[in-house]
Order: C-alpha cells, then structure tokens, then sequence
C-alpha cells in the first residue's frame, strides 16, 4: 500500500508496546486521547463504558457515521477521532458484581487511565489507594480539571472552562477583541500528551524498580505549563503577556496579511529573512532602516513596520508571495481550511489520513494519523473505534478466562 492509504493492521499488535495492557476507565476526550496513542503504539486498550450509554462523545453530533442506507449511526465524527485500536467493555461498576469484575481486571492490567471527578472511583473501591493495595505493579493514571490537591480539586474541569482559567483565552483573539478561545479542545489534548508522557515514564520506573505508582494530572496544570513562552515572557517582565491577535508579542513581522486575492501568514523569523523579504519586496531599504534592522528594534516599532508590509503584501497576489519567498527561506504559508489541510500534499505524504473498516459504514471510514513515524517499530491501525460493548466476551474470555457461562450470568444480572 501507499503511504498516502496505508492499510489496516490485524489485531494482533507488534508495535513498541506490545504487550502491555492498559484498563481505559477514561471517557470525553483528555483520556481517551491519551490511550489512544498507547493503542496505536501497540498496547492493548480496554475501554470500559456504561452499559446502554457509553462514552459520552458517541452522541456528541452531528455529524455522526453514517450507515449504507445513508442514515445516522450512534458512533459521533468526535468519538471516532479518539478511540481507535482499543476494544469496548460494558460494566456497570456501580454495581457491586461489576466493582468486582473492575478489580480483576485492573489486576491484569499494567496501566489504568480514569478521568472521574476527585472522590468518585473511592465511593466503589476502584481509587488507587484500594487497587494499589492488590496490584502494587499497577500505574494509575488519573486526570481531572484541576488535580487532586488544592483548593478546586473538587470542581469538575471543562476544556473552556480550563482554557479560560488558564490563560490561553487572555492570548488568543484580536488585540482589541473579546478573549478567544482555540478551535479544538487544546486544553484535554495537552492534558493527554502529557498523560502519556508520564505514563511511559511510571512504565520505565517500574521496569526498573517493580514500582507502580500514581499520576495526578490536571488540566489546569498542563495549561499552565503549556503557556511556555508567553507564560514565561510575564514572569521575568512581570507585565501580563499582551494579546496580539495574529501577531507575535516578540517577533516581527510574524502574523497574517491579506495578499491581492487571499490571506496568508509572514513567519520572519530572523534579520536575515526580514532583509531577503525587503529585497524581495522591492523595498531593501526597510531592512537597512535602524527602527527595523533588528527584531528587536522591529517589536518596538510593529506599529509603523507593519502597515508598511501590509500594503506590500497588498499589492500582489498570494501566489506571488508564496512563490517567491519559499525558495529564499522566508517562512511563509496559505491559511487552509480543513479540507485543504487534507488534501495537502505534504499531509498525504506523511499518511495523516488513513482508512480503516468500520461495521457500522459500508465503506472503510476515514480517520486522522498518527504523527508519530517511528523507523523500528512504527505505529498500526489495528481496531476501529468500538461499539459499546462491543468486546466484552471476548476481552473476559482473554484477560479473566471467563467461559459464557460465567459472562452470561453477568449480563442477567445488568453488570455488562
């Protein structure tokens, strides 16, 4: 197959972590994000749903899959973007049949993911003080709005809520504007890049130790964090950072400009590239300007130099533009909308979109890549997104050992 429609792995996995197990008590997005890069690197994801319901993001629509008659399934565009290569289980652990169950199989699992409000896993015995107790090995890895310590640990946490809290919302927008908030949940996304993170790195302490132990991850924490250096711009001025809009508190010109026929950003990242865009531009003189021969003095002067590109860039179509300047190395780019994000060259190249088979679509359905290209052991696209439930049987037969016998007296019972 091409890279641009790599084909679908079997079930079996062969990647970096294969082998381990992860328990996926998680559900939304922060979690579920999370395990499903550990999923495509080959771990094998258990994902644990209500029974009848399920992760909430299945209705979270439209657009939902649509089925071959062309009609709506239950499976939401927003729960197919994060739960690949895993396989449902239907428990009901509120249930004291299905707490049981839970333990058993947290006591084959190397890593468990929940994202419950604080306190609510303890209510059941599911809590890592409880599991630790018989599982010492297991990692747990708990993520919530805004930790386990602290003044707001009982709060539920939201991704606006959490970008508003957290600073990127005071960043984003136009300078004069209402606070913006980023386009797609950021906030849970980070939150499971560094999920995982940490969780790889409690799996290396425990191959060297036989240490489990246990990750408290907050939202609001990896907001914080991930501020970076705009965070860092107002603990060493001591000035809040100011909000550019399209610009860049400390580089220009960095921002977008209308060309004759379309919008496009300018990316001068140097006093090298600034000069090669002058020249470029018909205007050398502009580089040799003191006010704007260096960033620094270009940042402190943004409020002439940029009406100045502006009329420029102005002047001459996008093309011109990004034709011109590209081979010179002045970082310059066109604004895509999705669909031309998709239809990108470079991102078919890179496999950014692959197809897998879905029982529910009469044709392979088509899902976002993974960015991780690993030469020794890349990553698989083993397992559609689950139906709820989906696996149970076979997931008990395989972890527990349980025969229909057994697995059917649970489902008369409503555990799964």
């Amino acid at each position: 197959m091409t890279p641009e429609n790599p084909a679908p792995n079997s079930g079996h996995a062969d990647g970096p972590l294969a082998g381990l197990k992860i328990l996926d008590m998680s559900r939304i997005l922060a979690g579920p994000s999370a395990t499903q890069i550990l999923g495509d690197l080959g771990a094998d994801v258990v994902k644990v749903e209500r029974p009848g319901v399920g992760d909430d993001t299945r209705k979270w629509g439209p657009p939902f899959l649509k089925d071959g008659t062309g009609a709506e399934t239950s499976e939401s565009s927003y729960y197919l973007s994060a739960n690949r290569n895993k396989r449902s289980i239907a428990v009901d652990f509120t249930k004291p049949e299905g707490q049981r169950l839970v333990r058993s199989l947290a006591a084959k699992a190397d890593v468990l993911v929940e994202n419950y409000k604080a306190g609510t896993l303890a209510r059941y015995g599911l809590d890592y003080g409880s599991l630790r107790a018989v599982t010492p090995g297991l990692i747990y890895c708990s993520i919530t709005g805004f930790g386990l310590t602290g003044p707001y640990a009982h709060r539920a946490g939201y991704d606006y809520l959490i970008q508003a809290m957290g600073g990127i919302m005071s960043l984003t927008g136009e300078t004069e504007g209402e606070p913006m908030k980023v386009g797609v949940a950021v906030a849970d996304l980070m939150a499971g890049v560094y999920a995982t993170v940490g969780i790889l790195a409690a799996l290396h302490h425990r191959d060297r130790t036989g240490q489990g132990q246990h990750i408290d991850l907050s939202l609001f924490d990896t907001q914080i964090a991930w501020l970076s250096n705009a965070g860092q711009y107002y603990l060493t001025s001591g000035e809040p950072t100011p909000r550019h809009g399209n610009g860049h508190p400390t580089i220009v010109p960095y921002q977008t400009f209308r060309a004759a026929d379309d919008w496009l950003i300018l990316a001068v990242g140097n006093d090298g590239q600034f000069a090669r865009f002058c020249e470029f531009a018909g205007r050398p003189d502009l580089a040799a300007d003191p006010r704007f021969a260096t960033n620094t003095e270009r940042v402190r002067h943004r409020e002439v130099l940029v009406p100045i590109v502006a009329g420029l860039i102005a002047e001459r179509p996008r093309a011109h533009w990004l034709d011109g300047l590209e081979p010179l190395g002045v970082p310059c780019g066109p604004i895509n909308r999705i669909d031309q994000v998709f239809a990108d060259p470079q991102a078919l190249a890179r496999a950014m979109k692959v197809s897998m088979p879905h029982p529910l679509a009469p044709e392979p359905i088509d899902l976002i890549g993974s960015p991780l290209k690993l030469s020794e052991t890349p990553v698989s696209y083993r397992r559609h997104p689950p139906l709820n439930g989906e696996h149970t049987e076979e997931v008990l037969g395989e972890w527990l050992g349980y025969g229909a016998g057994e697995i059917a007296a649970l489902k008369d019972a409503g555990v799964c």
